[in-house]
């Protein structure tokens, strides 16, 4: 009786997750390998396919497979035999009967989209078709939630329930009263991923759940509009439709007007600070261009538009964060931070660079940002590890703006921190009015100009007679060479808990990715793809395994310099690949990184490079080609993919 096409589907994926778990496919591999090795003889034999599942049968790998795919139908079919742990992101309503009564719940609910315009002439896509997709990310205090993608459509099937923790106390319940202070908004982040798995920043909004607190059952429904950003940011971009509910309910609600009186005062006080912090700016600006004229020109950025095109000091978008056991170095910061992609925020039309400084979730949720995004994150994860760190705006030695980071030593050292590459830079400043050198020396660093640093609670203008990198000195106690802020005035704007907007930094996400299943299956379609390009080269593919195990550990090393910056186990390495290849032969090994595992992808770039051309093309005489894969998982998923093609040959003269 055959299976119906979304059956089929699921049938498909349970095989392949169990192909990929304990190196199924290596096994399959071997246990062929030696099928062809035991066969051959002085003619040519065709084996067929019965002979090869004998013996996958004889050896047990297909009594393995069929007995996991039992044990999933049965946990499909008996729930409650399922392992505990469950996806952050979705909850059953049964749970709410095991919840602390001490403990107030916020249970968010998506009832779908509608007027999404963009997409309302998108088709339904077929099953198992490859389609855009929609993803709701949603940030609450210290929780962090993310929705099923669903299909990009006009009124797309945002169907999902999360329970969010309001407020805990061990001995008694939160009145009403006491919610209505917290005033920390629920960010929601829609993001698109289209068919080629490039992200697209839809919308962020935060929205207020305190209207719940006036509702009799604890319960109501609104339509939120969610609106675009950057240039977008005021064009509304769709509807959601969203139920809250509190659980347990509250015993008595509160009046409608003081929740409204309420929001209504933290607003004011909230515009008035920034409008003191304003003018205490435009002051502030007036007498650093009465120091010197030419200040007029220099970089000092105080103000920032973020994805809303709401204007922010820049210091709020830089905070301490702690990164828990998922990064354990500064350096293992740095690299995270440069596994994130780098991309520019989106126009219509020519001009100026658009400017758009994401909120921290907004980054992490799109997997990619602009300079200033890498900067003010890792400036944070640099304070969370307890270094003095800052963010540095200038130019880079194209005369592009740019921005990095900057950490102060106890030794009053400098290092410049390139947060996109994580590349580190030791400064030491050249004396102005030293006689010039004999030869001078080449620039250490990449950057050209510093017109203002800061972080969260500090901010500096660079008020030297010149702004170049070289000749600058980084002592901020000397008011001649740096004009600083009044930190007092920051902290009532800046300061976590000033307000509502933007919020706390959410926590990083530990990586869901499995980097071994990952590295199996990415390995084998880049072999399959270097037996299509010799196929069409005409060209037979010999693989050697060994030589394939052995590249792991140059894989490894060089991912641990990239961390560390010390290149270390290299020895072991060629030792290795030199009893690998016997005498008289040569080898030929490239590797390569990537930020994606798309093995097309990949391959096609992995081909511009004639090295590489030449590796994988190579022919001769007992050509053997070898490929390793390693994928390294970091926080929020971002992977350091390493790739290296090696062959070794009989040299012939």
């Amino acid at each position: 009786m055959p299976l119906p096409p979304e059956k089929a589907s699921d049938l498909k994926q349970m095989i392949h997750n169990h192909l990929m778990k304990m190196d199924t496919h290596d096994r399959i591999r071997e246990v062929l390998a030696e099928t062809v090795k035991s066969v051959v003889g002085p003619g040519p034999r065709a084996l067929s396919q019965d002979y090869y599942l004998e013996a996958l049968r004889r050896r047990g790998i297909i009594e393995d497979v069929m007995g996991d795919l039992h044990r999933i139908q049965v946990l499909q079919k008996d729930p409650g035999k399922q392992c505990p742990t469950k996806p952050t992101s979705q909850f059953s309503k049964k749970d709410l009967a095991h919840t602390d009564p001490s403990q107030c719940n916020l249970h968010l609910q998506l009832l779908g989209g509608k007027a999404f315009l963009e997409h309302l002439r998108e088709p339904e896509p077929l099953p198992g078709q490859v389609c855009s997709t929609f993803t709701l990310y949603l940030h609450f205090r210290d929780q962090r939630f993310c929705s099923k993608p669903v299909p990009c459509a006009c009124e797309p099937d945002l169907q999902e329930d999360f329970l969010l923790e309001v407020h805990r106390d061990g001995s008694k319940m939160a009145d009403p009263t006491a919610m209505l202070s917290i005033c920390d908004p629920v960010h929601l982040v829609l993001i698109k991923m289209d068919t080629s798995s490039e992200t697209t920043l839809v919308s962020s909004y935060f929205l207020d759940w305190r209207t719940v607190l006036g509702t009799p059952n604890g319960k109501t429904c609104l339509s939120v509009e969610l609106l675009g950003v950057g240039s977008e940011c005021k064009v509304p971009a769709g509807v959601l439709n969203i139920s809250l509910e509190l659980y347990p309910p509250l015993k008595a609600s509160l009046n409608v007007d003081v929740i409204t009186t309420q929001q209504s005062l933290e607003r004011h006080r909230m515009a008035e600070k920034e409008r003191l912090f304003l003018v205490y700016a435009k002051q502030w600006w007036r007498e650093f261009l009465e120091i010197r004229p030419s200040h007029q020109s220099k970089l000092v950025k105080i103000f920032a538009q973020d994805e809303n095109g709401v204007n922010r000091p820049v210091c709020s978008y830089v905070r301490v964060l702690r990164a828990g056991r998922l990064l354990e170095s500064p350096r293992q910061a740095a690299r995270f931070v440069s596994l994130l992609a780098h991309g520019k925020a989106p126009r219509v039309g020519g001009g100026a660079k658009q400017e758009q400084w994401c909120s921290l979730l907004a980054f992490l949720c799109r997997g990619k940002g602009d300079c200033e995004d890498h900067a003010t994150l890792l400036c944070s994860l640099l304070l969370g590890f307890g270094l003095d760190a800052y963010v540095c705006v200038g130019t880079k030695a194209n005369a592009s703006p740019h921005t990095w980071v900057m950490t102060r030593g106890s030794n009053h050292s400098i290092t410049f921190w390139e947060s996109l590459t994580a590349h580190r830079y030791l400064h030491q400043a050249i004396d102005p009015d030293a006689p010039p050198p004999a030869h001078q020396p080449k620039p250490s660093t990449p950057y050209c100009t510093v017109g203002c640093i800061f972080n969260h609670q500090t901010f500096l203008a660079n008020c030297q007679p010149s702004d170049a990198v070289e000749v600058c000195l980084f002592d901020f106690q000397n008011q001649s060479r740096w004009k600083a802020m009044s930190q007092e005035v920051l902290r009532s704007v800046c300061a976590l808990g000033s307000s509502t907007l933007p919020p706390p930094l959410p926590p990083l996400c530990a990586p869901t990715l499995e980097p071994a299943a990952a590295s199996n299956q990415l390995e084998l379609e880049m072999r399959f793809l270097v037996s299509e390009h010799r196929k069409d080269l005409g060209l037979a593919t010999v693989w050697d395994d060994e030589l394939s195990y052995l590249l792991s550990s140059a894989l490894y090393n060089y991912e641990l310099e990239r961390c560390t910056g010390v290149l270390c186990g290299i020895n072991e390495f060629n030792d290795a690949v030199q009893r690998a290849v016997p005498d008289g032969h040569t080898f030929k090994g490239f590797p390569i990184f990537f930020l994606h595992r798309n093995a097309r992808r990949a391959f096609a770039t992995c081909l511009r490079s004639a090295f590489c051309e030449e590796t994988v093309s190579c022919c001769g005489d007992l050509v053997r080609l070898a490929v390793r894969v390693r994928v390294f998982a970091y926080p929020e998923n971002a992977c350091a993919v390493w790739i290296m093609f090696a062959c070794k040959y009989r040299s012939v003269l």
